[in-house]
C-alpha cells in the first residue's frame, strides 16, 4: 500500500515499519510512501500499489524492494498465481469474483460505481491491462555519449530538430526491443524447457541468419526447433523451445540502413538524407541512430529532414469519416465532377508542396489548389514566351557579353544571382524559397519588366537587327537556366519545354541534350557577375523610378490625356549632379535598348535642366520619386511630340519624311527597306 504525506498518523505508522495483511492470501505487506501520482486532491491518500501492473507502481516497487507480482496471462485471465481466481477474465468474471470474495469475508466496506479516467485501447475500445513481463532490452548507456556526439555532425532541417533528439537521447533509458505480437520479425532465442534459461550465442545467431537469408524470417515460425538449432545442439533439441517474442518494429526499421544503404549497389552509407515526419525523432530517426552507433560508431545519415502534417483548408486533421480528405490521385487525375475536382496534374501538386514551409503543419484545399494552378499557368506562360521568341534562334548568333546593352547585362546579372539563390535554397531544402523566387522573378519580374520592354526589340526591330539578337541571347540564357531550376519541382513542365526547344543545346561532352534531365546545374558565370556595382544600383533605381512613372502615366490615361503609354512624353529633373549625368546618358543612349524611353515604353524622355514655369507649363500630370542613392527626381507627363508611326506606334518627328512609306518612322522604314523581296516566280508559287 502506498501513502502520501497527508495524514500524520500514517506517517508515524510508516516510520515504525507498519505492516498489513493482504485481504485474500494473508501475506504480510509493507506500507510505503508513493510518488507524485498520489495527491491530496483526490481520494484518501491511501492507494493500492501493484508493482506488476503499472509503470508508477513498478518504480515504487523497485524503490522499496516489493515483489513484482503479475498474475495475468496473455489472454487477460488470472494465472495459477491468483489461486482460486485462476482462469477468470480480469475485466469480467474475475473482477466480480474478487469483489464477492471480499464481501463474503467482511473485507469490503462499500461498493459503488463511479467514473474516473482510465486508459482504453483505441482499437478494441476496451480498458488496458498493464503487466510487468520479461522482455529483451538493449542498453543505451554504453554508447549514449557517442550518439550525442554523432548528432552534432548531422545537419538537421529544421535546426530545432537537433535539440529535440538530443533531449530524447539524453534521457533515454534502456530500449525494450521485444514485443508480444502474432506477427513481426522473431527474436531468435531458444529457452530451456525446464529452467527457462535463454540460449543465444554467436553460433546460434549465425545458423539462423543463414536460414533466414535463404528462406526468409517466417522460417522461424514454420521450421522445427531441431532444424533451427545448429548441429552442436541438435541432439538436445527436445530440451529447448523457440521463443515467440517479436522484434520491436522500430528496431526493424531502425536497422534498415544496414540492409539498404550499406548493402545495395549505387547507394552510400551513411545515407545523404533521412526524411520523415516530426514525430520520428522518438521513432525511426532515433532507432536508426542507436543501431548504427552501436554497430558502426557513426550516424546512418548525413542530414535529417522533418516535416509537419497535411491538414485541410481549415487546419483540421483529415479524416475519412469527416469527409475532408484531399486525395492526391484526385488532385492529379480529377474527380467524377471535373468542375468541382479538375485534373490539375502532378506538377501542380508538386508546386504546392514546394510553396509551403513543410517544417510545420500545412494546409491544402480546393481554393489553395486553384491558386497553385494559376501560378503554374503563369509560369508556363513565361516559358512559352521564351520559346516563342526563340523560334528562329541559332546559338551561333549569340552576341558576346561585352557587346550586350547595359540592360541585357543587368538582366543576366539578375538571372545569375537568382539561380545562385535557388541553388542555395535547394541545397538547404528550403523549397518554399524557390517557389517565392519563381513567383517574384520568373513571373512578376520578367513579365512586368524585361519581357515588357523586350517586345519592341523582338517584334519591331527586324529579324536580323542587333538589338533583337542581343535580346534573344538573353532570352536563351533565361530559358536554359530556368528549365533546370524548375525541373526538380515540375519535371513534366521542364520536359515539355525541352521537347519543344527550337534549337539544339550541346553538352560539355559535345553531345546534344535530348532530355531536360540530361542537363546539370549551371556553373557560376563570373562574367555575368562582373557588372559594376554603381551600374547595378542605378539600374535598380531606374526600375523603381519606372514604377513611379507608370503610376503617373496611369493618372494621365485616366484623365484622357493619353491612351497607351507610347502616346506620352516623360520629363525628368534631378538636383543630384551624378544622377543628372546618368539620366542624360540613358536618355541619349546610342544603343537603342538602353534608351530611357524604351525602358519606360514611352515615345520620348527629356531631362530638364531646371524646374520653372517655362519648362513645366505644359505638364498636366506630375509626381516625385525619392531614393537615397539618387536624391529626389521630379516626373512630368505630357502627350508625345510628332506623329505616330503605324508600325511601331512610337511618336516621332520624322514620320511622313519618306515618300514610299509616309506613315513610318525612320527606324521602321529602315527595317521594311531591309526585308528581302520575294521574286515574282516565288510569289506566284506561294
Amino acid at each position: 500500500m502506498g501513502c502520501e504525506a497527508c495524514n500524520p498518523e500514517i506517517i508515524s505508522w510508516f516510520s515504525l515499519g507498519a505492516l498489513y495483511l493482504h485481504p485474500v492470501n494473508g501475506n504480510e505487506c509493507s506500507v510505503v510512501i508513493g510518488g507524485d501520482y498520489i495527491t491530496t486532491e483526490s481520494g484518501t491518500g491511501l492507494v493500492h500499489t501493484a508493482p506488476g501492473h503499472g509503470q508508477e507502481d513498478y518504480l515504487t516497487g523497485l524503490k522499496y524492494g516489493l515483489p513484482i507480482v503479475s498474475p495475468v496471462d496473455d489472454e487477460g485471465n488470472f494465472t495459477a498465481e491468483a489461486g482460486q481466481f485462476s482462469g477468470l477474465s480480469v475485466l469480467g468474471a474475475g473482477n466480480a469474483a474478487v469483489v464477492k470474495y471480499l464481501d463474503e469475508h467482511v473485507s469490503l466496506i462499500l461498493e459503488e460505481p463511479y467514473k474516473h479516467k482510465y486508459p482504453y485501447d483505441w482499437r478494441s475500445k476496451e480498458p488496458t491491462i498493464f503487466r510487468a513481463t520479461e522482455q529483451w532490452f538493449a542498453s543505451v548507456d554504453g554508447f549514449r555519449d557517442a550518439a550525442l556526439d554523432a548528432i552534432k555532425r548531422v545537419t538537421w532541417v529544421p535546426s530545432q530538430g537537433e535539440n529535440r533528439i538530443v533531449n530524447m537521447i539524453s534521457g533515454r533509458s534502456d530500449w525494450c526491443i521485444s514485443r508480444q505480437r502474432t506477427w513481426g520479425v522473431p527474436i531468435p532465442v531458444f529457452y530451456h524447457v525446464d529452467t527457462q534459461e535463454p540460449l543465444i550465442t554467436e553460433e546460434t545467431i549465425e545458423h539462423i541468419k543463414a536460414i533466414v537469408s535463404e528462406k526468409g524470417s517466417d522460417a522461424w515460425w514454420y521450421m522445427k526447433t531441431e532444424e533451427l538449432l545448429p548441429d552442436k545442439y541438435r541432439d538436445k533439441a527436445s530440451e529447448y523451445r523457440k521463443g515467440t517474442d517479436t522484434m520491436d518494429v522500430w528496431f526493424d526499421s531502425g536497422s534498415s540502413w544496414a540492409a539498404v544503404s550499406a548493402k545495395r549497389d549505387g547507394l552510400n552509407f551513411p545515407a545523404d538524407v533521412y526524411l520523415e515526419g516530426s514525430d520520428q525523432h522518438r521513432g525511426w530517426f532515433q532507432s536508426s541512430l542507436l543501431t548504427s552507433i552501436a554497430t558502426t560508431g557513426k550516424a546512418p545519415y548525413s542530414s535529417v529532414i522533418t516535416h509537419g502534417f497535411v491538414l485541410d483548408k481549415d487546419g483540421l486533421k483529415m479524416s475519412k469519416s469527416v469527409g475532408n480528405v484531399v486525395d492526391p490521385e484526385k488532385v492529379i487525375l480529377g474527380g467524377k465532377d471535373s468542375k468541382k475536382e479538375p485534373p490539375y496534374g502532378a506538377d501542380v501538386l508538386r508546386l504546392w508542396v514546394s510553396s509551403v514551409d513543410y517544417t510545420g503543419d500545412v494546409l491544402i484545399g480546393s481554393e489553395i489548389l486553384r491558386q497553385m494552378s494559376d501560378m503554374y499557368r503563369k509560369l508556363r506562360g513565361t516559358m512559352r514566351f521564351l520559346l516563342a521568341n526563340l523560334h528562329d534562334w541559332n546559338p551561333e548568333n549569340s552576341v558576346p557579353y561585352s557587346d550586350l546593352p547595359k540592360i541585357d547585362q543587368y538582366a543576366l546579372f539578375q538571372l545569375e544571382n537568382v539561380v545562385a539563390s535557388m541553388k542555395d535554397s535547394y541545397d538547404n531544402y528550403q523549397f518554399y524559397k524557390i517557389y517565392q523566387t519563381l513567383q517574384r522573378f520568373a513571373i512578376v519580374g520578367l513579365s512586368n519588366f524585361y519581357f515588357d520592354v523586350a517586345k519592341d526589340r523582338l517584334y519591331v526591330g527586324g529579324r536580323v537587327s542587333y538589338t533583337r539578337k542581343s535580346c534573344q541571347t538573353v532570352l536563351a540564357a533565361h530559358l536554359l537556366y530556368l528549365v533546370r531550376a524548375i525541373a526538380p519541382i515540375m519535371p513534366h513542365l521542364a520536359e515539355d519545354i525541352w521537347q519543344n526547344l527550337p534549337f539544339e543545346h550541346t553538352l560539355e561532352d559535345g553531345s546534344v541534350a535530348k532530355f531536360a534531365f540530361d542537363l546539370k546545374w549551371p556553373d557560376k558565370n563570373e562574367e555575368w557577375c562582373s557588372v559594376q556595382k554603381d551600374d547595378v544600383d542605378f539600374l535598380s533605381v531606374i526600375l523603381e523610378l519606372r514604377s513611379e512613372v507608370n503610376k503617373i502615366l496611369e493618372n494621365a490615361r485616366t484623365g484622357k490625356l493619353i491612351g497607351a503609354s507610347l502616346d506620352a512624353k516623360v520629363y525628368l529633373h534631378a538636383e543630384n549632379p551624378d544622377t543628372v549625368s546618368k539620366l542624360k546618358e540613358l536618355a541619349s543612349a546610342t544603343n537603342d535598348a538602353d534608351a530611357l524611353h524604351r525602358l519606360f515604353i514611352t515615345s520620348q524622355v527629356e531631362i530638364l535642366p531646371s524646374l520653372s514655369e517655362e519648362t513645366t507649363s505644359g505638364v498636366s500630370y506630375a509626381g516625385k520619386f525619392s531614393d537615397p542613392r539618387t536624391g529626389e527626381i521630379w516626373i512630368g507627363v505630357t502627350r508625345a511630340d510628332g506623329m505616330k508611326c503605324e508600325r511601331c506606334w512610337v511618336y516621332t518627328k520624322d514620320v511622313g519624311s519618306f515618300g514610299d512609306h509616309p506613315t513610318l518612322c525612320s527606324r521602321c522604314h529602315g527595317v521594311i527597306d531591309l526585308q528581302p523581296q520575294a521574286s515574282p516566280a516565288a510569289a506566284a508559287v506561294a
